[in-house]
């Protein structure tokens, strides 16, 4: 295993690239161009230790492992999603699977198997329920696999398919199990390879898909019991949503460098670009953007430890948010960036590619729509729950201290519905009379217009009923506004379980929380924006982070 400054400081090198680097800037462009996969930059990560961190089963923590994909996205969005598409493979047996077969497919993992996450099919898109490819069971106790999987990341190098299948011609919620395909075992000609698709972003990856005809697999090859697919599928989501923040935080990094490099590098009219008001306050409300998504991964990715139970409502709040704000930050930098943004070599810097991969990050394991129907889907019973004003405190302040140690991955404690709610939010009063009283005077000052927005989600939350058969459009407002109520919770606890954020230039004067509650009140303090530029300005660590840096 390796760790996030160490894969960092072997991406980085020492700062000089060739073309014969396989992370270099030339090599990737050169790929991206010809749509080939990055087969070089994979084997490097493999050679450091990546794979073992998607092993959740046996010590790895989600958040380390997040942190690890956000050094690799940073580099390059593409690769992250080739290499990281393991993860999401694996996540079902680390969910479901029995002793022997997490201790297999860990064994494979380490040693670089690549591991497919076989859902999605030709015409179906994310209606599983209406999936095709059919398992029927054989005398001998195995299955046979007959159908076709499509749009599939990492189909064709795949050395293992976690296969949802059809198991009862009936369908429906029960009529679905999940499947370990291990490629090298299965009758010859009975997997055949569909063709690469052409995509918009992310052009050198493995986006293809397969065909089983005759696929013989041995009773072994079944996760969970019969019938259990959906439900397995759904837990595992929780954990993968979380995860696809990695590649939005790492794009978030690399657009923050480019843009940063660019106004502290240009004139205009005898003027540094960085020195005009109006863009410092693009590059400050840019930065606090970045900050946003960070603090929401990183407490719904601790509360994969501390609060499992809770995962079917922070899951879909972190994949919504996420992807969501920095794609905004990564669309109001390319009208910083000007023409630049739109070249795809220098000196663009490739920030074109970066913000086209990024686009399929929204969609990844549900689209920002599905995510947020999800949520609404449990708004009546987080209401109560937020009128009750009841959490697991322990379980959320665990969440938020970045130094307390995190319990091992629980995946039975995993649930479908949240019994309990949303901690953070729940807490969120107790945890402002927390930081009133002990300051600052600016940060408290900004609390009060957040209970007031707590209020009202609260009672007009009350009253939403979800309708059968789709969910009204003016309905997802009170998705969004639920989102920035876990984000404000994720900053002030944060800010008041971890003294280390509370110094350096982002932690003075209470600076990044402050800046983070002013946007998520969608209100503007132009001294606050022109200091996190400022900030900005002078950080010289690759990720613009509330986790460390120099500045």
């Amino acid at each position: 295993m390796t760790t996030a400054d160490a894969l960092d400081a072997l991406l980085t090198g020492d700062g000089t690239e060739t073309v014969d680097d396989a992370f270099s800037t030339a090599a990737l462009a050169a790929l991206d161009t010809d749509e080939e996969f990055p087969s070089r930059a994979v084997r490097v990560l493999d050679e450091a230790g990546l794979p073992a961190h998607y092993v959740l089963s046996d010590g790895a923590e989600l958040p380390e492992t997040v942190r690890l994909l956000r050094a690799v996205a940073r580099r390059d969005l593409t690769v992250a999603i080739a290499h990281g598409k393991t993860f999401l493979g694996t996540a079902p047996v680390w969910v479901a699977g029995t002793a022997e077969q997490i201790t297999d497919l860990a064994e494979r993992v380490r040693a670089a198997d690549a591991v497919c996450w076989g859902l999605t099919e030709r015409g179906h898109g994310a209606d599983l329920l209406a999936g095709e490819l059919a398992a029927v069971a054989e005398d001998s106790g195995g299955w046979r696999l007959d159908g076709e999987k499509w749009l599939i990341n990492n189909a064709t190098r795949a050395a293992l398919a976690c296969v949802l299948a059809r198991t009862d011609p009936a369908g429906g919620a029960r009529g679905f199990s999940l499947f370990l395909v291990d490629r090298q075992r299965l009758p010859e000609g009975s997997w055949r390879n569909l063709p690469k698709i052409r995509t918009h972003g992310i052009r050198g990856a493995d986006i293809s898909g397969f065909a089983l005809d005759g696929a013989r697999v041995p009773a072994d090859a079944l996760i969970g019991g019969e019938g259990d697919g959906i439900p397995i599928v759904l837990k595992t989501l929780q954990l993968t949503r979380i995860a696809v923040g990695a590649l939005s935080l790492g794009a978030a990094d690399h657009a923050l460098r480019l843009a940063r490099d660019f106004a502290a590098g240009r004139e205009l009219y005898g003027r540094r670009l960085a020195d005009i008001p109006h863009i410092r306050r693009v590059l400050g409300r840019a930065a606090t953007s970045a900050l946003l998504a960070e603090a929401v991964s990183l407490l719904a990715t601790r509360s994969a430890h501390t609060l499992p139970g809770e995962l079917s409502v922070v899951a879909p709040i972190a994949k919504a948010y996420v992807p969501t704000v920095t794609q905004e930050t990564l669309t109001t930098l390319g009208e910083l960036l000007g023409v630049r943004g739109f070249l795809t070599s220098p000196p663009g810097g490739g920030f074109a590619k970066l913000e086209r991969d990024h686009r399929i990050c929204a969609i990844f394991d549900g689209s920002t729509v599905v995510n947020r129907a999800a949520l609404l889907n449990q708004l009546p019973r987080l209401a109560r729950q937020l009128r009750r004003r009841r959490a697991d405190t322990d379980g959320v302040r665990a969440a938020a201290d970045l130094t307390a140690p995190l319990p091992p991955f629980a995946p039975d404690r995993l649930s479908l519905l949240s019994v309990t709610g949303c901690g953070a939010v729940q807490s969120l009063p107790d945890t402002v009379e927390r930081v009133r009283r002990t300051g600052p005077p600016e940060l408290a000052a900004l609390t009060g217009p957040l209970l007031d927005e707590l209020d009202l989600l609260e009672k007009e939350s009350a009253t939403f009923v979800p309708v059968a058969g789709g969910l009204p459009s003016t309905a997802f407002d009170l998705a969004e506004r639920y989102e920035r109520a876990y984000a404000a919770a994720a900053c002030l606890l944060l800010w008041q379980e971890n003294p280390d954020l509370r110094t350096g230039p982002l932690g003075a004067g209470a600076l990044w929380p402050r800046a983070c509650l002013t946007a998520l009140l969608g209100a503007d303090d132009n001294a606050v924006s022109d200091a996190m530029a400022g900030v900005l300005l002078d950080w010289n660590a690759p990720e613009f982070t509330l986790l460390g840096g120099a500045a």
